[in-house]
């Protein structure tokens, strides 16, 4: 079941229920996508029809950010829960280990994506992951081929958004052997290590942002489109 925020389509799903979907991907026929839109992303869709509508497209969206759960509350169209992008990674990690998926790792700074290997490797025992690459690129035919060489069949891409979204949607139909890829933003990050996240109370009550912006107070420009996100969303007449 789909709700409509800002034109943006938000699967109602727990995080229980996102897992069952994205294992099911796993034995499907194609290459799926799995968006994580937070507040940032969810205004700047809200003011970019295309951007609004390539997302719209992804075969699971799910609600990463306690500004998006609260705007469709306050509309009174509540989702069932946030589903963080770098919880439902970890807990898929899990069903990669046990089905021996061969996962692949695209983004961040060079290097980062090796740390958190080892990291998922440490979380999942038996973890299969097959090749990583960093974001810095600007030939994307070469990255293409070495995931297929690679005989990726999950793809974790964070290179930011919207980047990691048109990449996905632009080679999904090149990519032979992957049926699931997830953009993920900064989750590399955290899975190496190199960005903290918040503890686990602030995590729960939906404060993980708030965290966020002590930690790095330069954010405060991009923190502002979540009171904007919500505050338009609450007044949209849809």
């Amino acid at each position: 079941m789909k709700q409509e925020i800002l034109g943006l389509q938000f699967d109602k799903v727990t995080m229980d229920e996102a897992l069952t979907i994205g294992e099911a991907f796993l034995d499907g026929d194609h290459a799926a996508v799995v968006v994580t839109p937070n507040a940032e992303i969810g205004y700047d869709a809200s003011k970019d029809p295309e951007f609004c509508a390539m997302l719209n497209q992804a075969d699971l969206m799910l609600p990463d950010g306690a500004g998006v759960v609260l705007a469709a509350k306050l509309r009174k169209t509540p989702l069932k829960g946030k589903v963080a992008g770098i919880d439902f990674a970890r807990n898929m990690l899990s069903v990669f280990a046990r089905r021996g998926t061969r996962l692949y790792l695209l983004g961040s700074k060079p290097g980062v994506a090796e740390q958190a290997a080892e990291k998922m490797k440490e979380l999942a025992p038996g973890l299969v992951i097959c090749g990583t690459a960093d974001g810095y690129f600007k030939d994307e035919a070469p990255v293409i081929e070495k995931i297929n060489e690679a005989g990726a069949e999950a793809l974790f891409v964070c290179l930011g958004a919207p980047k990691q979204e048109k990449f996905m949607f632009d080679h999904r139909d090149e990519l032979k052997s992957v049926r699931l890829m997830a953009g993920l933003g900064g989750s590399l990050d955290g899975f190496a290590g190199n960005v903290k996240r918040a503890p686990d109370w602030m995590i729960k009550t939906n404060l993980e942002w708030f965290y966020r912006l002590c930690k790095e107070p330069k954010r405060i420009g991009r923190m502002m489109r979540l009171p904007k996100y919500v505050l338009k969303a609450v007044l949209a007449k849809n």
